[in-house]
């Protein structure tokens, strides 16, 4: 798969695809299900398959800091979308100017004369251009003008109710992993590369890789049963995800202590994955009550894997 990252980048070979658009957050069971309904399209017209994204999201610019939890970094995202088959990525700066772009301009200029798209498939309630003037029914007449077919998005239902990216961030809110990985179709991860912390965790005896989190908001906080993938093989563990109260840490970090593991995992990148919340994040007076507290962590932790 190929991240072209603008208009500048986009080559010949780029134009003439089949193209969703959106911010495909989590790529869950409904967001694949979109992507198979195009690589049958695409295979169909042999052109490629296209994912238009905006960075940063545009509610992201619209409402700053108040903006939903992503379920995915970019990273994350684009690692999945190549897993489902995506050949192209184009992601498009969101900021003023583009945010000025009327309807027609957004057609006209990106679909049409800069993609050349084939084949367009989003929702039937999908707004876009300047002050969401633009919806289904005036790219479906575009579709007519410019020679381009137009579809729309099919509900994909799980657990008594439509997949979405917001079921998805609620049930992280309340640790249920079951009905993530659900609506995911896959387990939840958060990956990211082991970075130099404070050494405070080796001097209490507890050892911990440490990713720090970009993140304006974190989907899921507090202490976590957790499974490390990327390594020699799988190992269990213990993370919290959070800011270290106790120590007086400053931005969003994820901290792993791995059970039965010794080495040096600086520099590598891992993935974690959730399987149950133990509790909150909590501050305490002293190392001392922290390094007991994690102590019967491991212990919920080694209880929770044996059952």
């Amino acid at each position: 798969m190929q991240l072209i990252r603008g208009f500048y980048s986009i080559q010949p070979l780029h134009r003439g695809c089949v193209v969703t658009i959106g911010n495909f957050d989590g790529v869950h069971l409904g967001h694949q299900d979109i992507l198979a309904q195009l690589r049958v399209r695409a295979a169909a017209m042999n052109v490629p398959v296209c994912v238009i994204l905006f960075e940063p999201q545009p509610r992201e610019f619209f409402i700053g800091d108040q903006t939903p939890a992503r379920i995915y970094t970019l990273r994350d995202k684009l690692e999945a979308l190549a897993v489902e088959g995506v050949d192209t990525v184009l992601c498009l700066p969101f900021n003023e100017a583009f945010r000025s772009l009327t309807a027609d301009r957004f057609i006209r200029d990106v679909l049409v004369d800069i993609m050349a798209i084939k084949h367009l498939m989003v929702g039937d309630d999908f707004r876009f251009g300047c002050d969401r003037l633009g919806s289904f029914v005036r790219l479906e007449l575009a579709g007519k003008e410019y020679g381009f077919t137009v579809a729309h998005t099919r509900a994909v239902e799980r657990l008594s109710g439509r997949v979405s990216s917001t079921r998805i961030r609620q049930a992280l809110e309340q640790s249920d992993f079951d009905t993530v990985n659900t609506l995911l179709g896959r387990t939840f991860l958060i990956s990211g590369k082991v970075s130099h912390g404070e050494r405070l965790g080796r001097c209490i005896g507890v050892p911990t890789a440490n990713l720090v989190l970009k993140r304006k908001c974190l989907p899921l906080h507090g202490v976590f049963v957790v499974r490390v993938h990327g390594l020699d093989q799988p190992y269990n563990g213990v993370a919290n995800v959070g800011t270290r109260p106790t120590v007086g840490g400053q931005g969003a970090r994820l901290e792993v202590h791995l059970l039965n593991y010794s080495g040096d995992l600086y520099g590598g990148r891992i993935c974690v994955e959730f399987l149950h919340k133990i509790r909150d994040e909590q501050s305490f007076p002293s190392l001392v009550e922290l390094k007991a507290a994690i102590a019967n962590d491991i212990i919920q932790v080694q209880t929770l894997l044996t059952r």
